[in-house]
């Protein structure tokens, strides 16, 4: 029990374990509460509050474990989110089989990875769903619970016909679940009925800026990006994402800081979808310690431990300004943004004046060099590999300690693997001639 006297079941404790969560925040609780009492919910919570759990726990309750088909669907703007809440779903262990859809693949391909399988939840993302759903591919007749998550970021993407549409095809959806960062007209379109709870937590829950220092980088246009190495350097190997807008300035600066030493890795939307999965899973790994992006990486990703937010360039609006800052300070963690300003520039009305300047003028230590390295392995889920598979082949052939590996994750057709940058090198040669699960493959060193 906690202070908001809304319990906790058993199956929601076990899959929080899974997880690693030991408690749940007030939006998360009273979300909880309020889907209990049934109706439609809207919930109104700031970037990195934890959204993703305030319906997937819920939605634990609502399954039934003797009904076959599709019961809930969850939409979201983007691929990378909806592979995000796939895999948290995956990790909390709840034994209901769930689909993720979505665009950077061909709809065959999906169809084929399917075999038959009916899947009790359905994720993805709104064009690909209807593009299934107008295949028949599979049915939603029988699914009451449609949850739209991050829907100010759907109509800002232009995916409210996509929407509407799916609506129309789920007239069985008796439930609706919106989450949003912003308040907006449409979220009581998007309702069954014009009675609805409404969960509003944008100035309740506490806010990131109070846990966030700023800063002002002072600086040249000529000098601009050896200040950018400059404060990287002085971060230490400490996590930090650095946002441009554009992908040319993107990819400059990340050669750029590249060549200086740094541990860093680009990510933006022309990058084919492998290499983008391979970028956020070097930055969250540990395999690199700098992520420089545009805005798609500036809200929804599920990116922790982030300490340092860089605009490199200014964003371009307020509201781009927040929801980049939201990269840091999650949950209850402390973290700094960092805003670029250009001598002879002017500074944006949402940047004080009085904003500290960062100071430079100090001695500048060496890059620090990033813990982990990625390692490839040439077989996935389509070889029935798991990641308990991986562990165990490197600690059973190669010797590996379980401090000597670090986050695994499987695809369908190869895994990643972080392996300790000293221990690279002896665990590939001790493995070299191995078969994981019976099978020989390519085990390598992504080093780009």
């Amino acid at each position: 029990m906690n202070e908001f006297d809304i319990e906790i079941t058993a199956r929601q404790h076990r899959a929080l374990d899974a997880v690693g969560v030991e408690m749940l925040n007030e939006m998360q609780l009273r979300t909880l509460g309020a889907v209990r009492d049934g109706g439609d919910v809207v919930v109104l919570s700031p970037t990195g509050t934890g959204k993703t759990l305030a319906y997937l726990l819920p939605l634990l309750e609502i399954l039934l474990e003797d009904e076959r088909g599709v019961q809930a669907v969850v939409v979201l703007p983007t691929r990378e989110l909806a592979r995000q809440v796939a895999d948290v779903w995956k990790m909390m262990a709840t034994g209901f089989q769930a689909l993720c859809l979505h665009g950077g693949r061909s709809v065959n391909e999906e169809i084929a990875t399917m075999k038959g399988a009916v899947p009790a939840i359905v994720i993805a993302t709104p064009g690909r769903l209807n593009d299934h759903l107008s295949r028949g591919t599979f049915s939603v007749d029988a699914a009451s619970v449609l949850v739209f998550d991050e829907f100010d970021k759907s109509l800002e993407l232009g995916f409210k016909e996509e929407m509407e549409q799916l609506l129309s095809q789920m007239p069985s959806a008796v439930r609706r679940f919106l989450f949003s960062a912003t308040d907006s007209d449409e979220l009581s379109r998007f309702v069954s009925s014009p009675e609805f709870a409404k969960l509003d937590f944008t100035d309740v829950v506490e806010k990131p800026q109070e846990r966030t220092a700023f800063y002002l980088v002072r600086t040249t246009q000529k000098e601009r990006l050896d200040a950018l190495a400059s404060l990287v350097c002085l971060m230490r190997g400490e996590s930090a994402i650095v946002f441009c807008n554009f992908r040319e300035m993107v990819d400059e600066v990340g050669s750029f800081l590249k060549k200086k030493g740094i541990s860093v890795i680009v990510y933006h939307g022309g990058l084919e979808q492998k290499q983008r999965e391979l970028a956020l899973y070097k930055f969250k790994s540990g395999c690199a310690a700098v992520l420089v992006c545009t805005d798609l990486a500036a809200r929804g990703l599920d990116i922790p431990d982030v300490k340092h937010v860089v605009h490199y360039q200014r964003p371009v609006n307020e509201e781009s300004f927040i929801h980049r800052n939201g990269r840091t300070a999650r949950w209850s963690a402390e973290g700094a943004v960092y805003a670029f300003y250009i001598e002879g520039g002017s500074l944006p009305e949402y940047i004080s004046e009085e904003t500290p300047t960062f100071n430079l003028a100090q001695p500048i230590p060496m890059p620090v060099e990033a813990k982990w390295q990625v390692v490839y392995i040439g077989k996935g889920k389509r070889d029935k590999i798991s990641r308990g598979d991986i562990a165990g082949f490197f600690m059973k052939k190669g010797g590996a300690k379980p401090a000597d590996l670090g986050t695994i994750v499987v695809y369908d057709r190869y895994s990643y693997i972080a392996v300790r940058r000293g221990r690279v090198k002896p665990l590939l040669s001790a493995v070299a001639n191995e078969k994981i699960k019976g099978m020989k493959t390519i085990i390598e060193v992504i080093k780009s």
